[in-house]
């Protein structure tokens, strides 16, 4: 093989990777703040210091407060019987995430399979998320896995629909009461 040959197979592998790197960049880190950042009184300064532990303990926390609003207010609530899901209310197999940042093969494979086994069970499968700033191709997969989708103010209007009560509201009572 000559070398223009060999430079062409060998740029042709940087061209690939290229494009599947630019699918994967992540959007500049957004300075909104949520209702739930809102209530900690938590900046993105704050977050920054230590992304994964404040997204995964503020993801507790939307879960805690979704299935807790869930139980009291919907008689048709269900605690999950697997880990595809939070709970349930009715036939919506509803999963809460603070935020999906992650666009990793293995993340979103879970995702698709997870909302099959649920489409299977007879559910329709729901992701409730608290921010908008979502990694647009995971949450695409995600819709073509079968989820339905509801972020930001729209995951409160989900809440609201279904509970009858407003998580949102509430929550901004609460802005700053308590403060780092």
């Amino acid at each position: 093989m000559n070398q223009e040959d060999l430079d062409g197979l060998l740029e042709q592998i940087l061209n690939q990777y290229q494009q599947a790197f630019a699918e994967k960049i992540y959007p500049e880190e957004s300075t909104e703040q949520d209702d739930l950042m809102f209530a900690f009184g938590l900046t993105q300064a704050i977050k920054a210091t230590n992304k994964q532990y404040w997204g995964r303990e503020l993801g507790k926390c939307w879960e805690r407060l979704v299935e807790t609003l869930c139980q009291q207010t919907c008689e048709q609530y269900q605690k999950a019987h697997d880990t595809h899901y939070d709970l349930a209310v009715g036939l919506n197999a509803i999963d809460t995430k603070y935020r999906i940042g992650s666009g990793d093969a293995k993340t979103l494979r879970g995702f698709r399979e997870n909302a099959q086994k649920l489409i299977d069970e007879g559910f329709t499968p729901v992701l409730l998320i608290v921010r908008n700033d979502n990694l647009p191709q995971a949450i695409k997969a995600c819709r073509n896995g079968g989820w339905e989708i509801y972020a930001g103010n729209n995951a409160y209007d989900y809440l609201k629909n279904l509970t009858q009560f407003d998580l949102q509201a509430w929550l901004r009572t609460r802005q700053n009461r308590f403060i780092f």
